[in-house]
């Protein structure tokens, strides 16, 4: 093996020189896999109060008591049903009534003073548009229209109109000569 190995620089002995460079090599391994870290990427450490999380604990210690008490509840329920042969009594007499009812009620009258006082607040106005001066600025304009235009208003209407009263009287007057003229 000694005769294949090249060292880097030329030797006496290639067989030592192999020897002292695999010791070399060696103590460099060994040295390399104990060296530590001179930079500390540990991170910090997580503080006590963190880690153990009281507030949870005591959330989920009530939890269970909230648990626990309905269960025994609903086993000294359930022991009254067992107790009194089957009779439950499972009528509601009282109303359902929702936990926000008064609130709702409160907010629903605040907001009908408050509509009224609107209401009131809008009959009593005068209003500011004159419908009188509406119509007879109206009147004006179609005066005016009727002035400057070429033709009368409304004279077309009165030829449609005396246009239908003559076809009628055409179709009156076709239907009296067939009914004559039977064959």
């Amino acid at each position: 093996m000694h005769r294949s190995y090249q060292p880097l620089q030329p030797v006496t002995n290639r067989y030592l020189q192999q020897r002292w460079d695999q010791n070399n090599y060696e103590n460099h391994r060994r040295k390399v896999s104990s060296a530590l870290p001179v930079v500390d990427t540990k991170g910090l450490r997580t503080p006590a109060h963190v880690q153990l999380k009281l507030k949870k604990l005591q959330l989920q210690g009530e939890r269970l008591s909230t648990i626990n008490r309905d269960n025994r509840l609903l086993a000294s329920r359930m022991a009254d049903i067992v107790c009194s042969k089957g009779l439950v009594d499972h009528q509601n007499h009282g109303r359902c009534v929702g936990l926000n009812a008064d609130k709702r009620r409160e907010e629903l009258l605040l907001v009908s003073h408050q509509n009224l006082a609107i209401y009131q607040r809008l009959t009593s106005r005068q209003s500011e548009y004159h419908r009188q001066l509406w119509l007879a600025d109206w009147e004006r304009a179609q005066r005016l229209r009727d002035d400057i235009s070429r033709y009368p208003r409304g004279l077309a209407e009165k030829q449609v109109r005396v246009e239908n009263t003559e076809r009628e009287t055409l179709n009156m007057c076709w239907e009296n000569k067939t009914k004559t003229l039977k064959f």
